[in-house]
């Protein structure tokens, strides 16, 4: 498999056909999307301003892998820390893990993001070496104010799953109080599209701005 510096030289390959170096891209997002690979791009659109039509501005790729690459760098250093720390804990004889895990290796249901996979268009507003930054932190100790995720200070939204209430983010529907039945819910998605239509960025212009078409009513 080839690796994510590989594919990040092919978004940057001017050579290359737009859609090639977009392909390039989706590449990259299979191997580091902080916010689930469909939520991270179509975060990526919106920051990137990358268009439907990918002619217009070939760019806006290389814009959006440079953001995830920064991204990146700051997850490795602290993955690579918290594995050579985990190393030294299993050569002392402490095999258990620390729970809770990092939050780059809490996944599906047992992470409040998990939303964002059902409807990947409730993600944070932050760039994403902004969100690595602000994990980091949380994971270091740091009591940060508003949202885990996102920062946001708004009130809270509470949604009925039948057995009780959620609480989660106005601004990013990260799950902030679980439902106390303890049980698995899924949430309808707030923009029920599927990832053909984020792929195909149906949701942005010919020229890289929302569409202010979408979604259509």
């Amino acid at each position: 498999m080839t690796s994510f510096l590989t594919h990040r030289a092919r978004v940057h390959d001017a050579r290359l056909l737009p859609h090639r170096r977009h392909s390039a891209l989706r590449s990259c997002l299979t191997v580091f999307a902080p916010y689930g690979l469909r939520a991270t791009y179509h975060h990526l659109t919106l920051s990137a301003a990358i268009p439907r039509r990918l002619e217009a501005d070939p760019d806006a790729l290389v814009r959006a892998v440079e953001e995830l690459h920064e991204a990146r760098v700051l997850w490795l250093a602290r993955a690579d820390e918290y594995a050579a720390r985990r190393r030294a804990e299993k050569r002392a004889g402490r095999r258990a893990a620390p729970d809770p895990r990092p939050w780059w290796l809490r996944t599906g249901w047992d992470d409040p993001d998990h939303v964002w996979h059902q409807d990947p268009f409730r993600h944070p507003s932050l760039r994403l070496p902004a969100y690595v930054r602000r994990r980091n932190a949380i994971l270091d100790g740091a009591e940060l104010p508003g949202c885990p995720a996102c920062g946001d200070e708004a009130p809270r939204v509470l949604s009925s799953t039948g057995h009780g209430w959620v609480e989660s983010c106005r601004g990013c529907a990260w799950v902030l109080t679980r439902c106390p039945c303890g049980q698995r819910h899924r949430f309808e998605p707030f923009h029920p599209a599927g990832w053909k239509g984020i792929w195909q960025r149906a949701h942005m212009g010919d020229e890289g701005t929302p569409n202010p078409h979408w979604p259509a009513n």
